[in-house]
């Protein structure tokens, strides 16, 4: 079987993206799910998408917003990269993020913290073109969320505390 992993998407975004998957397979993936949605900036408008198991945020050009999934492993591999995630986790979330299904949000707790981190990004980011989208993911990556208090305090360091009680060379599923 392959992995999948599914994508959550706000209202404002399906509307770009188009129709979900009717009752999606679960994410076989060691991060899940992944939640989205569009930040309306300009001159150009795009996505976050946050981790549900980790709140790792991931900052992405939308446009073309219909080519946005395919899209989603390229930026997710740069991203893990960045993270210095080991190379046979790297090869299996991609592989994962490949099969990508579109669904609606299913947890009011993430939609908060993507709401957070929109606020955030539009704080951090730097106006001039062009804009860094993955220095601005990692600059997020450090902010302390209120969700990981009780375990990790911040997106970068539970995904660094995921990696590291994996087996070296295992496989990347829990």
């Amino acid at each position: 079987m392959s992995r999948v992993t599914t994508v959550r998407a706000t209202r404002k975004l399906l509307q770009r993206l188009g129709p979900t998957t009717p009752d999606p397979p679960a994410s076989t993936s060691l991060l899940g799910d992944w939640y989205a949605t569009y930040l309306p900036w300009r001159p150009r408008q795009i996505a976050l998408l946050i981790n549900e198991r980790t709140l790792l945020p991931l900052l992405m050009p939308l446009a073309p917003a219909r080519t946005l999934l395919q899209r989603f492993p390229d930026h997710l591999a740069e991203l893990l990269n960045a993270h210095h995630t080991p190379p046979h986790v790297n090869a299996a979330e991609v592989a994962a993020a490949r099969h990508t299904n579109l669904a609606t949000t299913a947890n009011r707790s993430l939609v908060g913290s993507l709401n957070e981190f929109a606020f955030l990004a539009e704080h951090h980011r730097d106006r001039a073109e062009p804009l860094d989208l993955l220095g601005l993911s990692l600059k997020l990556s450090r902010v302390p969320c209120g969700p990981l208090f009780k375990r990790h305090v911040s997106p970068d360091r539970e995904l660094a505390a995921l990696i590291h009680d994996l087996p070296p060379g295992g496989p990347a599923l829990s």
